[in-house]
């Protein structure tokens, strides 16, 4: 198999104030709970997670077929956006984002390592995952959403990415966030505040978490009259 051609994006937010150059900057709720900190690019082993068929499942689930363009947010050391590039073959379009560059490189050197093609390397931000307008018909978040600073912004500025009948994809604990997790409660909640619409759960057991999808919104509320949920 030949080398994979990975293409380094830092994908320019050409207007981040909504409305165009000359409008006000937008004016996004903080979050009202902890924020998880950034310890690694791995979650558990790749090996235990594929014991427990991880990634198959959630894939059948979400119906993941040849031809879907899918973003891996959030990506580190790749276990989701191998397995994607695997299920899609050729012709994939997958977009591996993460807010480190460290991690994107040793993404790259992966990726590079075992030929895997069809992969754009995004490095996005706290507030923005910097991916092209309507470039995914699907985002996985797979356990990093509760370490996302600016969650209601991050969610805004990544319904630009999905087609109009794009779903977003989390993969979590049902733990504080504080502990690496985020209660299913809140989860809900924090979307819903954006306008996504819950359409599937399951838990993943015997695999940690579970995955909850939720439905791109057709009309997204203003900025300021997001309502943060609260603890």
């Amino acid at each position: 198999m030949r080398p994979a051609r990975v293409v380094v994006a830092a994908w320019v937010a050409a207007f981040y104030a909504v409305g165009g150059p000359s409008a006000e900057p937008a004016r996004f709720p903080p979050v009202d709970r902890p924020v998880a900190p950034i310890i690694s690019p791995a979650y558990s082993t790749e090996a235990a997670r594929d014991r427990h068929g991880e990634a198959e499942r959630v894939m059948n689930r979400l119906g993941v077929t040849p031809g879907m363009r899918v973003a891996d947010i959030g990506a580190g050391d790749g276990y989701y956006t191998v397995r994607l590039a695997q299920r899609l073959g050729h012709g994939a379009t997958i977009y591996a984002e993460d807010v480190a560059q460290p991690y994107l490189d040793r993404l790259a050197a992966r990726l590079t390592r075992e030929g895997v093609a069809g992969v754009t390397l995004v490095h996005g931000t706290p507030a923005d995952p910097r991916l092209p307008e309507q470039s995914i018909d699907l985002a996985i978040l797979a356990h990093v959403y509760h370490e996302i600073e600016h969650p209601y912004e991050f969610l805004y500025r990544l319904h630009a990415a999905l087609a109009p009948s794009g779903r977003i994809a989390i993969i979590d604990n049902d733990k504080p966030t504080r502990e690496h997790g985020t209660p299913p409660v809140l989860l809900r909640c924090e979307l819903a505040a954006v306008a996504y619409r819950q359409v599937d759960f399951l838990s993943l057991a015997p695999a940690d978490g579970y995955l909850a999808v939720f439905a791109r919104p057709d009309v997204l509320p203003r900025p300021e009259a997001i309502q943060p949920c609260r603890r």
